[in-house]
């Protein structure tokens, strides 16, 4: 019996890109689909030439397939998108603007959640990085935004050494274990330092928020930069939805600096949504976040003590919540995760908005 087009069509509308993690269907990357004594011959355009995620496409393509009645064998070709087609999809990415327009486009349901701290050291990127496996393991769509961008480590963390791929001017985050990405050190050679001043860092931010094709997120945890600084007023203002997450280790000194990075956020109308207070333990003591919490009014959703296991996935680029869910920090983290779920506040709607043009 040979094969039913209309169900080959209909099975390879299961294949989803595993970067735009949309069906290729959908996307018009379908070509020469045939059918001879059995075999199934088609071809995948790919956004551009050498495409590392191939090996995704043939695991799927032939999985589907398998199921489909009278099929018995699989011919797979690649090739390249035109210009044109290019052109097309990155029309079809940004919702039918066929140009660049500068405007942030996140789900309306999209939360924001911004990992503040008022100093460096205090493990905010670890927790950041975890924190987003953990509500991806609670089966949220979520993204990454390394927004320290002078002490970028996101990506090391998450073990992802993949570049984004550039589809005409639109940027498409690279994708592991569901978690997309987006980092200024997937831009550096090796360990080369930024040195940009404000209005540099402010325009790079725009770019991660309005060239990259964050596509349907439920979550956008954003790594931020240390401090009050540049970086944290443009993402003020470029997200004023975000809600805050201010991490602290136990000792007073890092409760008085990152009281500062709360009264930032609030002075941005920024809503704060809880401290986290890391490295707790015999060394530093314990207790500080409670503290914290209780003078800036908002709850305390979390202790996570100061585990080797975390510093070791993170050297590992496995995450320990995803690595070693049975360790004290994975655990601490996931119960995070957990209770920033049950404060989610509904959306006002979408975040859909025009950026102010910079100098």
């Amino acid at each position: 019996m040979e094969p039913n087009r209309d169900a080959i069509l209909a099975a390879l509308g299961q294949v989803i890109d595993p970067e735009l993690r949309r069906p290729v269907t959908e996307l018009d990357m379908v070509r020469d689909v045939e059918a001879n004594d059995g075999v199934v011959s088609l071809t995948i355009v790919l956004t551009v030439a050498g495409c590392p995620l191939r090996n995704s496409f043939e695991e799927q393509v032939e999985r589907v397939l398998a199921e489909v009645p009278g099929v018995t064998g699989v011919e797979l070709g690649f090739d390249v998108m035109t210009p044109d087609e290019r052109q097309a999809l990155t029309t079809k990415l940004r919702g039918g603007a066929s140009e660049r327009d500068n405007v942030i486009r996140l789900p309306s349901s999209c939360r924001v959640l911004a990992v503040a701290s008022g100093k460096g050291g205090v493990g905010k990127s670890s927790l950041t990085a975890n924190l987003a496996v953990a509500l991806s393991q609670l089966g949220h769509r979520v993204g990454v935004l390394d927004a320290d961008i002078y002490g970028h480590s996101i990506p090391h963390i998450l073990g992802i050494r993949q570049r984004p791929v550039a589809v005409d001017d639109l940027i498409v985050p690279p994708v592991k274990d569901d978690l997309k990405l987006m980092s200024i050190g997937f831009f550096l050679d090796g360990n080369e330092p930024v040195m940009w001043r404000g209005p540099m860092l402010h325009r790079a931010l725009e770019q991660f928020l309005t060239d990259v094709h964050w596509g349907e997120l439920d979550v956008l945890v954003v790594d931020m930069p240390p401090g009050t600084g540049d970086v944290s007023i443009s993402l003020a203002q470029l997200l004023p939805r975000a809600e805050v997450i201010v991490v602290t280790t136990p000792q007073r000194l890092a409760q008085d600096v990152a009281s500062r990075a709360a009264s930032m956020a609030k002075k941005t109308n920024m809503r704060l949504l809880g401290v986290v207070e890391n490295m707790s333990g015999d060394v530093f003591g314990s207790g500080g976040g409670q503290e914290l919490a209780d003078e800036l009014g908002i709850p305390l959703l979390g202790t996570v003590p100061l585990d080797p296991a975390l510093r070791e996935q993170g050297d590992l680029g496995e995450p320990v919540v995803r690595a070693r869910p049975d360790a004290a920090a994975a655990q601490s983290i996931l119960a995070v995760a957990q209770a920033v779920e049950e404060l989610r506040r509904e959306p006002a709607g979408g975040i859909v908005k025009a950026l102010p043009l910079v100098g």
